[in-house]
C-alpha cells in the first residue's frame, strides 16, 4: 500500500511540476500554465484526503458518477473558488464571485449537474473538485477489457480528453484519456474516437515545429479532434498537463473548422 501511495504522490508531483516546466518554455501559455499549476496542486491535496470511503454506502454498484459524493467535495469549493478569484482570469474570477453567492444547496445541486452531465456556465468549478474523486474511484474498479475501440470510458463513461502514444517494443500503442477521471484504455491507431472513421486519408495529423510531441489527430468525416501526446517522442511528456500547455494547436484546428472531442479543465 506503501508504494502505491508513493506512486500516487510522484505522479502528482509530477504533474505540478511538468506544469511549471512547460509555462518557462511556453510564454504564451504561461498564465494558463501557472493557475493550472496551483489547481493541480489543490486537487492533490483533494485526493490525498479523501476518505477511504469516498461514496455513499451501498453504492458499490452504482456508476461511477453517481458514486461520488457532493456532500464530501463540496467543502473544498470555497478553496477553489478563492483561487479562481485570485489567480484565474477576468472571467473566471466573476463566475467565482457568481457561485460564491449562491447558497450551499445551490453549490451542491452544481455538482450534481455536472455528474449527470447537464450543460453548466461554470464547469470548471465542479469539474475541478470532482475529478480527484473519480480518478480516486477509478482505481477501485477491476483492470478495463482488452478491447480497443470502445468510445467512451470503461470506468465512468466519459469521452476522451486526449489521445497517449506509449512505447512499445519497436512501436507505441494509443491509449484514450478520460476527461473525467483520467483512466487510460487501449485504443485502435488508425480509427476516429468520435465516428469511427477508419479511412486514413480521411484522418489527417497535424503537428507543429516547437511542439514534436503534440499533435493533431483530427477526422475530416465528422471534423472532430483530439490532441494525441507521443511519449515515443518526449519521455518526460504528461500528457494531461501536456494537452492543456498546447493551445496553440486547438487555436489551428479551430481556424480550419475542427471540433474537440471535450475541452479541457482550462476551456480549451
Amino acid at each position: 500500500m506503501e508504494t502505491v501511495a508513493a506512486s500516487k504522490k510522484s505522479q502528482w508531483d509530477n504533474r505540478v511540476q511538468r506544469a511549471s516546466d512547460l509555462a518557462a518554455r511556453f510564454a504564451y501559455a504561461r498564465e494558463i500554465l501557472a493557475f493550472y499549476g496551483e489547481v493541480l496542486r489543490l486537487q492533490q491535496r483533494i485526493f490525498d484526503e479523501i476518505p477511504a470511503r469516498s461514496a455513499p454506502a451501498g453504492a458499490s454498484d452504482m456508476p461511477l458518477r453517481a458514486r461520488l459524493d457532493t456532500a464530501e467535495a463540496v467543502r473544498y469549493l470555497p478553496a477553489l473558488l478563492s483561487l479562481a478569484e485570485q489567480k484565474g482570469t477576468a472571467k473566471l474570477a466573476e463566475e467565482a464571485r457568481a457561485v460564491r453567492a449562491i447558497s450551499l444547496e445551490q453549490q451542491q445541486a452544481m455538482l450534481r449537474g455536472f455528474l449527470a452531465e447537464e450543460p453548466l456556465a461554470n464547469g470548471f468549478f465542479a469539474r475541478a473538485l470532482l475529478q480527484p474523486y473519480g480518478e480516486r474511484l477509478a482505481e477501485q474498479i477491476p483492470g478495463t477489457s482488452p478491447q480497443s475501440d470502445r468510445f467512451v470510458c470503461p470506468r465512468c463513461q466519459g469521452r476522451p480528453q486526449a489521445a497517449v502514444l506509449r512505447p512499445e517494443g519497436d512501436g507505441g500503442k494509443r491509449f484514450l484519456l478520460c476527461s473525467f477521471c483520467l483512466t487510460e484504455w487501449e485504443f485502435r491507431r488508425i480509427l476516429c474516437a468520435v465516428c469511427g472513421e477508419e479511412n486514413h486519408q480521411k484522418l489527417p495529423r497535424y503537428s507543429a515545429e516547437e511542439l514534436e510531441a503534440v499533435r493533431v489527430e483530427a477526422c475530416d468525416t465528422c471534423r472532430f479532434y483530439l490532441k494525441s501526446i507521443d511519449m515515443t517522442v518526449d519521455g518526460l511528456a504528461v500528457p494531461l498537463v501536456d494537452e492543456a500547455a498546447t493551445v496553440s494547436l486547438d487555436l489551428w484546428a479551430a481556424e480550419h473548422g475542427y471540433r474537440k472531442v471535450e475541452p479541457n479543465l482550462m476551456g480549451f
